[in-house]
């Protein structure tokens, strides 16, 4: 179950707003998990100190439970951005990651780094999701 605080500021042409699911890293750091800015949600990153099978596929079921709040899914994904420390090893890992997108791919950028801002994560990815608009 998550906690979600929903913050929302107006600027002179866009009105964002932002959500939180309970997680101190959010406010210390200073970000929000998710913004979304009319039917466009975009999902900060989510890391794993594990890159295999099983670490990919929770990274995107983290992701999967905050699309899952507005309604949307990984379906929805148009686009992902992966960073990590050791691309082999994701690369020999990649069909945990396309099982979960059943198919349906984003545009993806991956890029490896030397290391992230937890000093123990191997792997973050973020994404931008389009929902479908209101009738």
């Amino acid at each position: 179950m998550f906690t979600v605080q929903l913050l929302s500021a107006q600027t002179n042409t866009i009105e964002k707003k932002k959500f939180h699911f309970g997680r101190e890293q959010d406010t210390t750091a200073g970000y929000a998990q998710v913004v979304k800015v009319d039917n466009i949600l975009y999902v900060s990153g989510t890391v794993s100190t594990d890159i295999s099978s099983a670490g990919i596929q929770r990274i995107y079921q983290t992701i999967e439970r905050s699309l899952n709040y507005f309604g949307a899914s990984l379906q929805n994904v148009v686009k992902e951005n992966l960073y990590t420390t050791d691309i082999e090893a994701m690369k020999t890992h990649n069909e945990a990651r396309k099982k979960m997108y059943k198919g349906d791919y984003p545009a993806a950028t991956w890029v490896q780094i030397s290391r992230l801002y937890m000093p123990d994560a191997k792997l973050e990815i973020e994404v931008i999701a389009h929902l479908p608009k209101e009738k």
